[in-house]
């Protein structure tokens, strides 16, 4: 194989796998070379722009993990999507060339079959069939923002004032001004005042 070169690769052309898509609805091919940016700024302005109510996203082999990644960005910008997920079986056809072919014999081209893993995800503003496989319903919006927020600020909070200088000296005045209220408490208020009688009697 080290004589041959990749001249092409094509993809086995096959229908989507959602039931009810409307026929213009806008699939984004996501490929091993294409830039996220490049996606979003596509699909974001079909969905906000356009005011679709549909996208899919699909992508097979290596283009799988970035297929994933600018469903779960546009989940997170948009907020409300219903998802399907269908993973599934493709056949990619490579096409390899001979560099250095016979000397007047023909070039030799090398046909490759491969079966790749392909994901294909539905987002849709509408509401899905929740009984179909691979159906994810909605996060809350609200949830979304509010949840990871407040554990956030918890979070920071907390280890924040662990971490900084200005908070341990009023814990320790507190724990002063206790031991002062305990100190000052006992010989005067609780420890001599409630013996002293029983001393009297």
């Amino acid at each position: 194989m080290e004589n041959f070169r990749k001249v092409r690769t094509s993809e086995e052309e096959s229908p989507l796998p959602f039931s009810d898509l409307p026929p213009d609805v806008v699939e984004m091919k996501v490929k091993e070379g294409s830039k996220i940016r490049n996606l979003m700024n596509y699909a974001m302005a079909q969905m906000e722009l356009k005011g679709r109510r549909q996208i899919v996203f699909s992508g097979c082999g290596r283009a799988v993990t970035k297929t994933i990644t600018c469903v779960e960005i546009m989940k997170r910008k948009l907020g409300g999507l219903h998802q399907v997920t269908k993973v599934r079986y493709k056949t990619l056809l490579e096409v390899w060339e001979n560099q250095d072919p016979l000397p007047g014999g023909p070039v030799q081209n090398l046909t490759v079959h491969k079966n790749v893993p392909s994901i294909c995800i539905l987002l849709s503003r509408d509401p899905l069939d929740p009984n179909e496989t691979g159906y994810q319903p909605p996060e809350p919006a609200a949830g979304l923002q509010t949840q990871p927020g407040e554990a956030g600020e918890d979070v920071s909070g907390s280890s924040t004032k662990g971490l900084k200088r200005p908070l341990p000296p009023p814990s320790e005045e507190l724990l002063t001004k206790k031991l002062q209220v305990q100190v000052a408490g006992d010989p005067r208020g609780t420890g001599a005042s409630d013996h002293q009688p029983d001393h009297h009697q």
